[in-house]
């Protein structure tokens, strides 16, 4: 009976974790972008009202996020009207938390779905191959545990926003060219599809940096590799030129066109990019950003155990593959860990160019190389599939023993801290709604809809707009947060 109905297993797994990544979700503070972002402050009303960065364009103005247009306005309209819906079943404060609980859980289950159709080329949710490429994957997502080292989901929901959410539609894009590369399906695009994709090559590339340098990356090499493969099949006798025109009319007309404008957008979207108010607040040196790498690397590494098992487990997945009998999609396998090594390698080599931030000390950060963390886990996920069903019988079994020790090792750390909860930031929201003052003394033993302790009332007036308007306050009032001295 078990045998047959093993996937029911993976099933109640997939949904339990999903059900607690949620809970934890919810359980997060609000970060201290989200109310500039959506009031919006002054800082951000300029990117809001220029799209496609026509003024760093054409008036060489800088401006906070020239290049991030579609994210400022996604998060902006996502917050002026999902926590109001919400506020028909929860509380003016709980429909917060739950309005970033759902935008989390919403990019968690996107990615999910996207990497486990790429790698087991099935979109039956209900079905054993969709189901074990999915179980092998979300432990990955880390919300607590290791998610300071690598987590995808980020426990800021801006960032989360800013980085996961894009990453997650840029595999959607890229769905239908993997499961041709990897699976030999054929690139059917309708005309429906085809205008989605290039609607969603225009918003993404108007996403910040890192979708325009993965996309620069990936599609241009994509490109020249079948340009390459068409031109070594054609005939000797034919003259180079001919070759390769013909070589390039072999591609298909839509991927070579959706690709070609992607790459084009991208190219503009780092030129504007350049115009990004934000590099001033912080600069380094590119000599000093290159030196700092390798210890970012090697924190990155020397924190958790997270990240140095999954670069061990792909290691371990790349020998067994070598070992094993060669199948065409173990082919693919093995092809796919070494490309992601060659990108790992490239995207590191130029994320010094990318600028500096105070808060990215080394230029290493989770939210800075969430590309090669995807990569990783995506790979992880698609060589361990082709092991659990191409390894004979006993190999198989004590494979399998271990991927479920190393899934087991992630969802026991994937533990919540109670320094993480919103518990302190709601009653900071509590004391500031009960007040009768203009200007609220609040407490400092924690953060409320900021970064950091607030001393400075008058840095409040955005953060209070923002709360009065989901009515969390019911009148608008200042405040600020004070330590106590010491000895107290």
């Amino acid at each position: 009976m078990l045998k047959r109905n093993w996937h029911y297993l993976l099933l109640l797994f997939l949904i339990g974790d999903l059900a607690y990544s949620g809970w934890q979700y919810f359980q997060f503070p609000l970060d201290g972008d989200l109310a500039p972002i959506v009031a919006p402050g002054k800082a951000y009303s300029t990117v809001l009202h220029d799209p496609f960065g026509l003024r760093a364009l054409l008036e060489h103005k800088l401006y906070p996020a020239p290049n991030r247009f579609f994210a400022h306005l996604f998060l902006h309209e996502y917050f002026r009207h999902v926590p109001r819906l919400l506020q028909g079943v929860l509380s003016p404060l709980d429909s917060v938390y739950a309005a970033c609980a759902l935008l989390k859980l919403a990019v968690h289950m996107l990615l999910v779905y996207v990497l486990a159709v790429a790698i087991s080329n099935s979109r039956k949710v209900l079905g054993r191959k969709f189901l074990l490429a999915a179980v092998l994957i979300t432990p990955l997502l880390q919300a607590e545990g290791y998610g300071g080292q690598m987590g995808v989901i980020d426990w800021s929901v801006t960032y989360t926003a800013f980085y996961a959410l894009p990453m997650s539609l840029l595999l959607l894009f890229f769905l239908p060219f993997l499961r041709a590369a990897l699976h030999g399906t054929p690139l059917r695009l309708s005309a429906l599809e085809y205008a989605g994709l290039l609607g969603l090559a225009v918003v993404l590339a108007l996403n910040g940096p890192i979708i325009p340098a993965v996309v620069l990356l990936v599609c241009p090499t994509a490109l020249l590799l079948a340009w390459r493969g068409h031109f070594a099949g054609l005939a000797n006798g034919m003259s180079w030129f001919r070759r390769a025109t013909v070589a390039i009319g072999a591609l298909p007309w839509r991927k070579l066109s959706l690709f070609v404008l992607f790459s084009a957008l991208s190219l503009y979207s780092l030129y504007i990019g350049r115009y990004n108010s934000e590099n001033e607040w912080a600069s380094i040196s590119l000599p000093e950003r290159y030196a700092r790498l390798p210890l970012g690397v090697y924190d990155a590494l020397s924190g958790k155990l997270g990240l140095p098992l999954l670069l061990v487990m792909l290691l371990v997945n790349a020998w067994l593959i070598a070992r094993s009998v060669r199948t065409p999609l173990g082919a693919k396998a093995q092809q796919a860990l070494q490309w992601l090594g060659v990108f790992a390698l490239v995207y590191m080599l130029l994320l010094p160019l990318g600028g500096y931030r105070a808060y990215r000390e080394n230029v290493v950060r989770r939210d800075s190389i969430l590309p090669i963390l995807l990569g990783m886990i995506g790979c992880f996920a698609f060589s361990s599939y082709y092991l659990l069903t191409h390894l004979p019988a006993i190999a198989r079994r004590r494979y399998a023993a271990a991927v479920a020790v190393f899934a087991a090792i992630f969802t026991i750390a994937d533990k919540p801290k109670a320094r993480d909860f919103n518990t302190c930031e709601r009653q900071l929201f509590a004391t500031l709604a009960q007040s009768a003052e203009p200007v609220v003394l609040l407490p400092s033993d924690c953060t409320i809809m900021d970064w950091n302790v607030l001393t400075d009332y008058r840095k409040s007036d955005v953060n209070t707009e923002m709360m009065y308007f989901w009515g969390i306050i019911k009148t608008p009032r200042l405040y600020y947060q004070q330590s106590l001295p010491a000895g107290n």
